[in-house]
């Protein structure tokens, strides 16, 4: 099964910025300030050092996963027909006896809303998939407590 997430335009084009800056300057950034901590000298209690080489680390993990990202993207609008829950869609569902909106989707995609966000691939995700308002579902928390779910509302994402 291939990991396919669903972007809009605006936030693949964002991610692909953020990629090419971490892979450009943003690295070589980093790099000189390795080169210039490793050039004063003994490197053992050199915090200079230490912590441009985690930074380092951490902007090598992101490049990773941008790549995989982006690379297994679905990019395009929110679903037009919002009568299922799908990727892209802002979910309404009584959840545990309380009501919540979310968008099912990528966090990549509401970056800058407060909206909550699951993965399609989530437990909440997974058993919502297809379903209509209306439709109760139910999920698995990682400690095996069943969670029960109705959708109330569904519409395309409008970001």
């Amino acid at each position: 099964m291939t990991d396919t997430t669903w972007l809009t335009q605006e936030a693949y084009d964002r991610l692909t910025q953020e990629l090419a800056h971490l892979q450009g300057e943003g690295m070589a950034e980093v790099v000189k300030r390795i080169e210039a901590a490793r050039a004063e000298g003994d490197l053992k209690e050199n915090g200079g050092y230490h912590a441009a080489r985690e930074e380092q680390g951490k902007m090598a993990g992101r490049i990773a996963s941008l790549k995989a990202l982006l690379e297994n993207a679905r990019v395009g609008e929110a679903p037009a027909d919002s009568s299922s829950v799908q990727p892209g869609t802002v979910v309404t569902a009584q959840v545990g006896g309380q009501e919540r909106a979310f968008l099912l989707g990528s966090r990549e995609v509401a970056a800058d809303s407060s909206l909550t966000v699951y993965s399609e691939k989530s437990p909440i995700g997974a058993a919502l998939i297809g379903a209509r308002v209306g439709d109760t579902r139910s999920y698995s928390t990682p400690t095996g407590k069943q969670v029960s779910v109705t959708v109330t509302a569904v519409k395309p994402y409008g970001g």
